[in-house]
């Protein structure tokens, strides 16, 4: 299993009473009445040291997200950070994958610049770069961006064949789309990796519609456990398995990408007593909340998505209740695997196996977790845990969905090549 160190970049010290006085943790939060610079200037130099400390502790890649007006991720664009976390690592000779999980092509209205950026980033890290596009939430999307909620689909389909043509086509090529028209396209730099392109993975809530569209069309599928592995997992995870076994796919679990919430401590006990206030911290104040108008608007989402939603509202698992949740019901629910290193790994081990999930994005850092406890998290994982689990699938599958410089093996059959010349007229 490849292991990911995640990271956000939070605003580690909003006021007490945050979640009781303030409507939500996106779009609306006043800035100037909850923050203070110098502590800005400091949630971004811990993230980047506690980045590095993971990269030279033996993760197999850096992941950053995308979330723009954000109190609990203040990183607008991940590739700032990554390059700076290419350009080190390079330097440093660490062989550390450069993951922006999160580039929202929903929202964007330059393509071709996320396209540049990406290029720049695998050729800074040298052929280290794993794309990480998700569709976008609705709060980013359609109240920061200005996006239509009927279009943010439709541009994501656009911007993503957009960006894999002109990474892969060798000519001078005109694009002439529903959202974008440019007479020229001809990228400088293009990515080192040419196998075709750099992996893509594309992150969903469970939507089939987009689980189809990663298995016909070859890219990893990612999922974030915070709604709670234990609630809602099972029906996520079965019904992409289930889908891949519909279209006569293999159950390949690299091209399956979990994110998990994790606090480890040399005991159950004291993890709890370090982790427990930054956890609750991190979901009331953070994702909890985020009300559901802003996850999701009228038109947003497609008849598929819908139609599952409306049958069985669980996908979103805890998530009604995360403004209030404690640490007894995170850790219940599955939202945070936190306890001692053979309770981490073991429950690690038990949700990769079950679930088939190749790729684990570990988040040790969150909340309110103050610098010196992030970097002992890292540590002990790194010590106790990681060697352990990245371990588990090497003997039994070939990783087709990393890249080639880090061990990743093209797909025999080509199957994994993106591009999809019917999918937008160009």
């Amino acid at each position: 299993m490849k292991v990911t160190y995640f990271q956000q970049v939070p605003y580690r010290e909003l006021p007490d009473d945050f979640e009781k006085r303030y409507a939500e943790s996106v779009v609306t939060t006043p800035y100037y009445e909850v923050t203070e610079p110098e502590k800005i200037h400091g949630a971004f130099r811990s993230a980047l040291d506690e980045i590095m400390h993971a990269a030279r502790s033996g993760f197999d890649a850096i992941a950053v997200t995308e979330h723009a007006q954000s109190s609990y991720d203040m990183v607008p664009n991940p590739n700032i950070i990554e390059a700076a976390v290419a350009y080190a690592t390079e330097a440093e000779g660490l062989t550390t994958g450069i993951y922006p999980l999160g580039r929202s092509l929903g929202k964007s209205r330059e393509p071709l610049r996320v396209a540049e950026e990406l290029a720049m980033l695998d050729a800074i890290s040298n052929g280290r770069l794993i794309a990480g596009f998700p569709v976008g939430l609705a709060y980013d999307a359609n109240i920061n961006n200005g996006v239509p909620p009927a279009e943010t689909r439709l541009r994501f389909d656009e911007n993503l064949e957009l960006v894999l043509k002109a990474w892969t086509d060798p000519d001078v090529f005109a694009w002439n789309g529903r959202f974008h028209q440019h007479p020229t396209v001809n990228l400088w730099p293009r990515p080192t990796q040419q196998d075709p392109h750099p992996p893509v993975f594309i992150t969903g809530l469970g939507n089939p519609n987009t689980m189809e569209f990663c298995l016909r069309r070859g890219f990893g599928f990612n999922y974030f456990g915070w709604f709670g592995a234990k609630v809602a997992g099972r029906r996520i995870f079965d019904r992409f398995w289930d889908t891949a076994h519909r279209l006569g796919k293999d159950a390949n679990p690299y091209q399956m990408g979990f994110m998990q919430t994790i606090c480890v401590a040399d005991t159950d006990a004291q993890a709890e007593k370090l982790f427990a206030r930054h956890l609750e911290y991190f979901f009331q104040k953070g994702i909890g909340s985020i009300p559901m108008h802003r996850l999701t608007l009228p038109g947003g989402i497609d008849i598929k998505g819908l139609q599952a939603i409306f049958r069985d509202p669980g996908d979103f698992g805890i998530y009604a209740k995360m403004r209030e949740a404690t640490f007894a019901e995170l850790v219940e629910a599955g939202s945070v695997i936190c306890g001692s290193p053979t309770t981490v790994r073991d429950q690690i081990t038990e949700i990769a196996r079950d679930f088939r999930i190749g790729n684990l994005h570990a988040m040790l850092q969150f909340g309110s977790m103050p610098h010196h406890l992030a970097m002992d998290n890292i540590s002990l994982f790194a010590e106790q845990v990681l060697p352990h689990i990245q371990q588990i699938w090497t003997d039994d599958w070939q990783h087709h969905w990393w890249p080639e410089a880090l061990g990743g093996v093209p797909h025999p059959t080509g199957d994994h090549v993106g591009t999809d010349p019917q999918a937008v007229t160009a």
